[in-house]
């Protein structure tokens, strides 16, 4: 039912933060809605192999399932964002978490690789859903320094899931074939559902929620992709994001298949990385006590660059040592770079945190989605194309956040 319109709502409308207990579990609900998107991606990595003969595929079409379920979290960050900003926060997810588990056993009985990317991008729409709100819901509760350092405190939970999701994943395949992870983040899915209905707070109180039909999103989105810092922020984010995803989608093929590491060896590698993703991220806390978001966020990914070209490095001249501490310091500023441009991005719009929250999600999704194919098409047998990828992307992620997003207003670290 269309809400009524309502005037602006006075501060004390505004859902208080939690503490104390309540804080500590909301923080763990948050951020494993956040980590449905890496879960997803990540646990059927060390399957892939086996995929390739099950579903007589090639690795690209494999790698297809990938970029599929990567749009579809794009879609459904679109359409879940503004509704989030309408019928409140609650809704949505329940909806996104409940699909997901539905379709998570959808993916887990396609017969080709074909109708495995169709399931996976309405996988990924369903997992969409629940990631824009969690975004939205710190934005409502939080802005400035407080926002990035809530979003680093998230990476100890976001940066478990791609540490632990292929070591699971390997577990899994010890006890079934590739379809029993499938079932398995059905698991999650359900339980997620359940801790969803009893545990999530509604943070946007119907005072705040906007008014309007189609018109007024609209509005909201013209008013968001105007906004040039925003766009600037959120494509900084989005390349970033493609050289992340040039990684989790070649460095399966790349350390097992061209360098001959184990399955085994393959998950201890990830999950070392995603440990470093989380130790930066808390580094990125403390930090954020003495400095900005901004210069933490352009220092950062300057040494991420330095880190993604030494990876094209390693892979042009046959290096593993070299390959693999690139991609330890790689993966590992994403730490920073992560929680500093969401809370720079999100911070330039309260009123429309879902709105907001969807199209950072949108656009990180969809330009991280093309970097699956250009790493597959790059051609098989070597590390170069991976290497091409994380080097380009993040070169180009400086440039636009030097120069589209040059002139960002300073950042508090108080509550609205």
């Amino acid at each position: 039912m269309p809400h009524a319109a309502a005037p602006p709502a006075p501060p004390d409308a505004r859902v208080a933060a939690p503490t104390g207990r309540a804080a500590v579990v909301l923080l763990v609900l948050l951020g494993s809605l956040t980590a449905v998107g890496p879960l997803s991606l990540d646990t059927y990595l060390p399957a892939f192999p086996e995929m390739t003969g099950d579903l007589s595929a090639s690795q690209a079409q494999i790698q297809l399932s990938l970029t599929t379920c990567l749009v579809g979290m794009a879609l459904g960050q679109l359409v879940t964002g503004p509704l989030s900003d309408r019928w409140g926060r609650r809704r949505p997810v329940l909806v996104g978490v409940g699909a997901y588990t539905i379709l998570s056993l959808v993916c887990a009985a396609v017969p080709t690789a074909e109708t495995l990317a169709a399931a996976r991008l309405a996988q990924g729409f369903a997992g969409g859903m629940g990631v824009v709100v969690a975004r939205a819901v710190v934005r409502d509760l939080y802005q400035g320094r407080d926002a990035a350092k809530y979003f680093s405190r998230l990476i100890l939970i976001f940066g478990v899931a791609p540490m632990a999701a292929p070591a699971f994943g390997s577990l899994v395949l010890r006890f079934g074939d590739w379809r029993t992870v499938f079932v398995a983040l059905a698991v999650i899915g359900a339980l997620l559902t359940a801790a969803v209905a009893t545990r999530l707070p509604e943070t946007l109180p119907a005072t705040r929620r906007s008014a309007g039909g189609l018109t007024a999103v609209a509005a909201a989105g013209r008013a968001l992709l105007t906004d040039r810092i925003f766009v600037g922020y959120a494509l900084t984010q989005g390349l970033a994001f493609a050289g992340l995803f040039a990684y989790i989608s070649g460095s399966s093929f790349v350390l097992q298949d061209v360098f001959g590491l184990s399955g085994t060896a393959f998950s201890l590698i990830f999950g070392a990385n995603a440990l470093a993703l989380v130790a930066v991220g808390q580094l990125n806390a403390r930090l954020l006590d003495r400095f900005d978001p901004r210069p933490l966020l352009v220092r950062t990914l300057g040494v991420s660059v330095a880190a993604a070209l030494a990876v094209l490095a390693g892979a042009m001249l046959g290096s593993l040592p070299l390959v693999i501490v690139a991609l330890f310091v790689f993966v590992g500023t994403l730490g920073m770079v992560m929680p500093n441009g969401t809370a720079l991005a999100l911070d330039r719009h309260p009123a429309r945190a879902g709105t907001a929250a969807a199209l950072l999600g949108a656009i990180q999704s969809v330009v991280g989605a093309v970097a699956a194919p250009l790493v597959g098409l790059g051609g098989e047998g070597s590390a170069v194309p991976m290497g091409v990828v994380i080097g380009a992307s993040t070169v180009a992620s400086l440039a636009v956040l030097l120069t589209v997003a040059r002139s960002a207003r300073p950042v508090t670290g108080h509550r609205p």
